[in-house]
């Protein structure tokens, strides 16, 4: 199956445009656009590839004071006529006491950041590996994973701070009761076999954009990754 999506956003990519194939840096038909950490190579990155080009494209977490949210290649802003598509990649959260407060830090500074584009006027998409199971129906083991990072408390608050703004996560708004829909699965212990996973890549939308949405999936038939992809469809 060949897929020629309009936009195509992807999360931890690893690599800077420099070091990729022409093919992959800059496919036909497309406009391609990276963020890159700026100091640690080999890590994190996102990119995204659209058939229309933005009106304008940004890749900086608003004026926060907070530079060292920037530095890790995180983010791409794209404007568009009717809407700003947000492709992220969310901090893990894991390895120690400072990198969850990174993580909640970004997750601060990005909510302030949409709720700013929206106080404009904006319409919003946001999209990407969010690093966190919002409910117990969105991963195959809650109860073993209250205490990890991933699904503590504090990160799943966010993710209600997100709802309660009036952001739509579309999968489950359209899915409210659906289980063993999984977007990651851990690799060294073949949980993608048995659908142990979690789901924690999402499309969030505000609520002026309800009405266009036509289809969201997630495609969980595509491997390739430990992750699967998901696509939304507007009208």
């Amino acid at each position: 199956m060949v897929l020629q999506p309009d936009i195509f956003c992807l999360q931890e990519i690893k690599a800077t445009a420099e070091q990729l194939p022409e093919e992959i840096a800059a496919p036909p038909g497309y406009h391609a656009y990276f963020d890159s950490p700026k100091e640690k190579k080999g890590y994190s990155g996102v990119a995204l590839y659209s058939k229309i080009k933005p009106e304008k494209v940004e890749f900086v977490l608003g004026a926060s004071g907070l530079p060292h949210l920037d530095i890790e290649g995180r983010l791409i802003v794209a404007h568009y006529a009717d809407f700003v598509l947000l492709n992220v990649y969310f901090p893990n959260g894991g390895g120690g006491p400072v990198r969850l407060k990174y993580k909640l830090d970004f997750y601060d500074e990005f909510l302030k950041y949409i709720e700013k584009l929206r106080k404009q006027g904006k319409s919003i998409i946001f999209c990407g590996d969010i690093n966190t199971a919002h409910e117990e129906i969105d991963l195959a083991r809650s109860k073993e994973n209250e205490e990890n990072t991933g699904f503590l408390p504090e990160e799943r608050a966010w993710l209600d701070e997100v709802v309660n703004a009036g952001y739509v996560d579309i999968y489950r708004q359209i899915n409210p009761t659906k289980t063993g829909a999984y977007t990651y699965w851990d690799m060294k212990t073949a949980a993608r076999e048995r659908n142990v996973g979690w789901r924690i890549d999402y499309f969030f939308v505000s609520p002026d954009l309800l009405p266009q949405v036509k289809k969201i999936e997630i495609m969980s038939h595509i491997y390739g990754s430990d992750h699967c992809p998901i696509s939304l469809e507007l009208r």
